[in-house]
């Protein structure tokens, strides 16, 4: 079985291509002030109200990445990608990136099995988002990304296994963990947080390498924890 590690980056809607009753909705949800006033810039956490702008996977047993990029599309192929060592890269419509994306990880030709899938919260987020993103475009997920979350071996999200699967109450964040494990921390000129702002911007590039460097960085830290045993423990 290979393993293929996901990440994403979305691009939340603009606060007024949203119809008032939803504004108002999720404006009426929020309680605290500050987190009311920042409602409009948060869009991408809200489902169905942001764009998928990035899809970042790399091939645990390769050491090989691939990146869908929005873009125009001027190749039909994945071309090499100097941004990153050992990557290509393919752009594309939101939709030419979702198809593709479910084509990867359903890998079930020539009798081949399902990829293991991994993730850094993908269970909580960038599984969801994908699924329920798709659906709005009327593109049919090739496989459910949300399975039973004691099942590691379909999708092991590192979150669920750093929290012990929910039995811990606090949650760090993947360079957190990277830094534990001395894995190469994955920040870079951007974060998950200032990526709507970048992609208004039109910096596109500088949110897809940082999207494939994290999708790297979750994969080194997911070898240190199959190495480590921890993986194991769950199985049990």
């Amino acid at each position: 079985m290979s393993t293929l590690v996901f990440d994403i980056e979305v691009a939340g809607f603009l606060w007024d291509e949203v119809d008032e009753v939803t504004r108002g909705y999720l404006r009426e949800r929020e309680r605290d002030p500050a987190r009311r006033d920042a409602v409009p810039e948060r869009l991408a956490l809200y489902p169905g109200l942001g764009k998928v702008i990035a899809i970042a996977m790399w091939l645990v047993e390769e050491d090989r990445g691939l990146l869908l990029l929005e873009g125009e599309q001027e190749h039909t192929e994945p071309r090499e990608w100097e941004k990153v060592a050992h990557s290509k890269i393919l752009r594309g419509t939101e939709a030419q990136l979702l198809s593709a994306f479910w084509k990867s990880v359903d890998r079930v030709s020539k009798g081949r099995p399902l990829p293991r899938l991994v993730s850094y919260n993908g269970r909580g987020y960038d599984g969801p988002v994908l699924m329920v993103r798709s659906a709005q475009l009327g593109i049919v997920p090739s496989r459910n990304l949300i399975p039973n979350r004691y099942a590691l071996e379909q999708h092991t999200d590192l979150m669920d296994v750093l929290t012990f699967q929910g039995a811990t109450r606090d949650r760090y964040s993947l360079d957190y963990w990277c830094r534990r494990f001395d894995v190469e921390s994955p920040k870079g000129s951007i974060d998950g947080s200032q990526v709507g702002r970048a992609y208004r911007e039109g910096r596109i590039e500088d949110i897809g390498e940082y999207c494939l460097r994290d999708v790297r960085a979750t994969s080194e830290l997911y070898q240190k924890l199959a190495g480590g045993g921890l993986l194991d423990v769950f199985g049990r």
